[in-house]
């Protein structure tokens, strides 16, 4: 029984390897090295039977090593694999891109070759007296690289970036961190999760095998024009690298050394918007974009409020750029705005929506236009600007107050002037007119600045034009400046009254609840001051800012029961102004 077990075993093993077909691959250790450097070369079959195995004309190369053989055989899961290779070492003699032929073997009649393989050949390399230092071995097996999708993009258009530590398969990584962080100065960056453990995958680095690991992505919008650069990511790695020593039983033994590694500086020239067909109301947006504006409600009472909603959608900067702003008639009362915001950020860029919230009360019977609001962007992969314009909306209110007539200037009754034969008596009938001496312009001090002036005028003009760009193009800044104007907007009244302690500290006071109206829709007068603070932390404004907004109202209650200073109020009103400008900012 146990020799028909044996015979049926050899039986099945025979037909699995005769059953697939043969096949015989070239691997080497490297496509690229120093002329003063040596490669692995192995070739495989993946059959038995094979003879005449027949090495490549190693032409602009020499063998310092090999053939070596050896030879695998294997039954997993019911199949069988064999394996029988042939190793040589060896040296270019000359730099270059060199060519390996194919080698060849015979197997049951038939001659079976591998593809030639290109190698590229450099300058000679330093090499260490020992070629099995430690330090040596980790700097050539192990590369942190930064990766970007793009080195021109436009000015607002999304860049990915993605550092990789490759590993070769001649060394263990046992640990690694990151010890200090890419810088991207010039950018708005954010960085992508990783979900989960990092997985390792193959791929190629200077066309060599080797493993990789993703350890951090990010998103970089830059901000404005020129040579920006990326710092480098720096790592520590535990790393186990051949000792050049075996054990008794002839394993190589491996000792771990700790080292730091450091990805090589990018730069990205982002190139600036054109000019060119530039709209007049273009505010930074970059990317593809739906725009759409609505109205909660077309007929309502007086009192009674309705909505307008700004959004815009879609696929690009949107986090840096500001909606178009409705206008409305005067009669019908409009607050500012409440920003809503819907947006992720992965790898193929920002995506989601962006709107502004407008609440608007009338005061008057009567029907009212809302004008139509047109919303501009730059498509960068089609290189050309878009607009998009919507239509009139019309509001009805049917009860309220009426408007009070206008009186028609074409309804006035026309009257006929009367002459009385003496309402033209100082008119001037008669001249004496002299004859002036003669002027020369054309040699005049006059004429030659007149000539002078498009000269001092046209470089004049190309430095207004080129700071008026980078101002556009400077978003962030753009951002911060929008907010300080708000600031003195709300605390106009408290600048007013300095040097008038109550009057200042109920105009300040007041300035910062009107505020909070406007942009949150509530009515803190009646809140307290924890109820406050609840709203604005989920609004996830920051600790430090909730903390001074909330020491500005505390102060503006107490100043007004001690001894205050005109220069104490003033230093009250620019903490007051820089809170609101913090706030506005993260709101």
């Amino acid at each position: 029984m146990k020799s028909k077990l044996i015979f049926i075993f050899l039986f099945l093993t025979t037909i699995s390897l005769v059953a697939q077909d043969a096949t015989l691959t070239a691997k080497v250790s490297k496509n690229k090295l120093g002329l003063n450097q040596r490669l692995r070369i192995e070739f495989t079959i993946n059959k038995q039977g094979g003879d005449n195995f027949t090495p490549p004309n190693f032409t602009n190369f020499k063998v310092v090593g090999g053939p070596s053989q050896s030879i695998s055989q294997s039954w997993v899961n019911g199949r069988a694999s064999f394996s029988q290779s042939y190793t040589y070492i060896i040296q270019p003699k000359r730099k270059g891109d060199l060519t390996i032929g194919a080698a060849s073997i015979k197997i049951a009649g038939k001659t079976i070759k591998t593809e030639p393989i290109k190698i590229i050949v450099l300058d000679a390399v330093d090499i260490p007296k020992n070629p099995n230092d430690p330090n040596y071995i980790a700097e050539q097996n192990i590369h942190l690289v930064a990766e970007i999708s793009k080195s021109r993009p436009y000015v607002g258009e999304g860049v990915y970036v993605e550092y990789r530590l490759y590993v070769s398969e001649n060394v263990n990584v046992y640990n690694y961190g990151v010890s200090e962080a890419p810088k991207y100065n010039g950018f708005w960056h954010q960085d992508i999760k990783i979900s989960g453990q990092p997985q390792v995958k193959m791929g190629k680095y200077n066309g060599e095998d080797y493993r990789y690991v993703v350890m951090q992505k990010a998103l970089l919008v830059p901000t404005k024009t020129g040579k920006l650069t990326i710092d480098p990511m720096k790592m520590e790695v535990v790393i186990g690298v051949p000792s050049g020593r075996a054990d008794f039983f002839g394993n190589a033994i491996t000792r771990n050394i700790k080292r730091e590694f450091a990805s090589a500086k990018k730069i990205v020239s982002p190139r600036s918007l054109p000019l060119e067909n530039k709209p007049l109301d273009f505010t930074g947006a970059v990317g593809n974009f739906k725009f759409d504006v609505s109205l909660s409600k077309e007929v309502l009472k007086a009192n009674e409020t309705s909505q307008i909603k700004v959004a815009v959608s879609g696929r690009g900067n949107l986090k840096l750029f500001e909606l178009p702003e409705v206008t409305t008639p005067v009669e019908l009362e409009k607050y500012q705005p409440e920003r809503k915001e819907s947006v992720r950020v992965r790898a193929n860029g920002i995506s989601g929506a962006v709107s502004d919230l407008y609440t608007v009360v009338p005061q008057y019977k009567g029907k009212y236009k809302i004008p139509s609001v047109s919303f501009s962007y730059f498509n960068p992969n089609e290189k050309k600007y878009h607009t998009i314009t919507t239509e009139d909306f019309f509001v009805d209110v049917l009860e309220g107050k009426e408007l009070k007539p206008t009186i028609d200037a074409d309804a006035v009754q026309k009257q006929n002037v009367n002459s009385t034969g003496k309402n033209f008596r100082y008119i001037q009938t008669k001249s004496n007119l002299e004859l002036l001496d003669s002027y020369d312009f054309y040699r005049s001090n006059l004429f030659y600045l007149l000539l002078l002036l498009p000269l001092i005028a046209i470089p004049i003009g190309i430095f207004i034009a080129k700071r008026n760009e980078a101002r556009d193009n400077d978003v962030i800044g753009n951002k911060t400046r929008k907010a300080e104007r708000l600031a003195k907007k709300y605390l106009s009244e408290a600048k007013k009254q300095l040097g008038k302690k109550e009057p200042f500290y109920e105009a300040l006071e007041r300035a910062l609840h009107n505020y909070l109206k406007a942009k949150l829709g509530i009515e803190t007068a009646d809140i307290s001051k924890e109820k406050i603070t609840e709203i604005l932390e989920n609004k996830n404004i920051e600790t430090t800012t909730i903390h001074q907004f909330i020491e500005v109202l505390k102060h503006s209650d107490m100043a007004r029961y001690s001894q205050i200073s005109t220069t104490e109020m003033e230093d009250e009103f620019e903490r007051a102004k820089q809170v609101i400008v913090q706030l506005d900012k993260q709101l």
